[in-house]
């Protein structure tokens, strides 16, 4: 009973101090503790939210609980916060974490502080009445699916001092209409833009060297694009789906066009193939009901299955050397008997030179005279 006594009056006492102090502490399993909306723990010199408690609104978080700078927003602190309208950082934070305010479907408004250096992954996924960011230029990395299917999100401003963008950071904001990429980035990753279907432009720098698959796929508002000498590597369905794009430069530092790049980009009418290119992957242009003429430069030495099928507009194609028949896929490389005709004469190589068909309905081709 003595012992009792004794531990009863010891935890009274630290009721007492805290009171006097002038906020509540709750305890946690995890560590953490309660400051007025807030969870949070701390390291012993800084402080992490990891939890919201309050009512929503707009919030201010503190730049300061118990005397120690609040410096980080911890992973889902502000996790499908409702309620929550506006959200001002102050400038002792540094980062925001994985699916810090995922979720928060009514959040209008966001003050991210140039002392943050980190956007975690998830981190306003799916705020969707975000309608714009300003990411101040302190910020060197946006995690994977940031902004995902931030619908309303019409502009954000990406500066110069980011190096990475993750994968699907954008993926599915509908409303982003323009987008500039700073020359710090070097890799467009996985669907980055994937299904922003008002992106109608977009600037890639000089920067970047490769371009991750599926990156602008199903942009459908995306009427062209120009693609600097950097980039060396295009992988497979960068464009598919983007059914508006018409023009496209390709440079001659690229050396395959991969596996359904242009998959469905019906309105594209032509395209320069450049001589650095080697290979032409399988189904690169396959529904490209609007590409009319097509050159296919000396430097192809592959080109795969079903590349040009369904293309119903083609009407004249170049080739401007022999292939190798066992390189030339044999199965809907091209519309109508092309392949065949191409071969008619060298059944190994093939015979150089343009070869045309009336319309696109035709399945006959003829090479032309020299």
């Amino acid at each position: 009973m003595v012992q009792f006594l004794k531990l009863l009056c010891q935890r009274l006492c630290i009721i007492a101090i805290v009171t006097v102090m002038g906020f509540t502490l709750a305890a946690c399993d995890n560590g953490t503790v309660g400051h007025s909306e807030f969870m949070y723990k701390t390291d012993g010199n800084s402080i992490t939210i990891t939890k919201y408690t309050g009512a929503g609104g707009s919030v201010t978080i503190p730049a300061q609980i118990s005397g120690k700078p609040v410096t980080r927003i911890g992973d889902y602190a502000f996790y499908g916060c409702g309620n929550l309208t506006g959200i001002i950082i102050p400038n002792s934070v540094t980062g925001i974490g994985a699916s810090a305010f995922v979720g928060c479907r009514n959040l209008t408004d966001v003050t991210i502080p140039d002392s943050v250096t980190s956007i975690g992954g998830y981190a306003f996924a799916s705020c969707t009445s975000l309608g714009s960011v300003t990411i101040p230029d302190s910020v060197i990395s946006i995690g994977e699916r940031a902004f995902s299917y931030c619908t309303s999100l019409t502009s954000i401003a990406i500066p110069g001092s980011v190096i990475t963008i993750g994968r699907y950071a954008f993926l599915g904001c509908r409303s982003l209409t323009d987008i500039t990429i700073p020359d710090s980035v070097t890799t467009i990753e996985h669907q980055t833009f994937f299904n922003c279907t008002s992106l109608t432009g977009v600037t890639i720098p000089n920067s970047v060297t490769s371009i991750e698959w599926g990156a602008f796929s199903y942009c459908t508002s995306l009427t062209s694009v120009t693609i600097p000498d950097s980039v060396n590597t295009i992988e497979e369905m960068v464009f598919i789906g983007c059914r508006n794009l018409t023009s496209i430069t390709i440079p001659n530092s690229v050396t395959t066009i991969e596996e359904r790049t242009f998959f469905y980009c019906k309105s594209l009418t032509a395209i320069t193939i450049p001589d650095s290119v080697t290979t032409i992957g399988e189904y690169a242009f396959l529904y490209c009901t609007s590409l009319a003429h097509i050159a296919i430069p000396d430097s192809i030495t592959s080109i795969g299955t079903g590349v040009f099928y369904e293309c119903i507009s083609l009407i004249s194609v170049t080739f401007e050397d022999t292939i190798s028949s066992v390189n030339f896929s044999a199965n809907g490389s091209f519309p109508g008997n092309l392949r065949d005709k191409f071969y008619e004469t060298d059944s190994s190589n093939g015979t150089p030179g343009t070869y045309t068909r009336p319309d696109g309905e035709s399945l006959t081709w003829t090479l032309q005279q020299q």
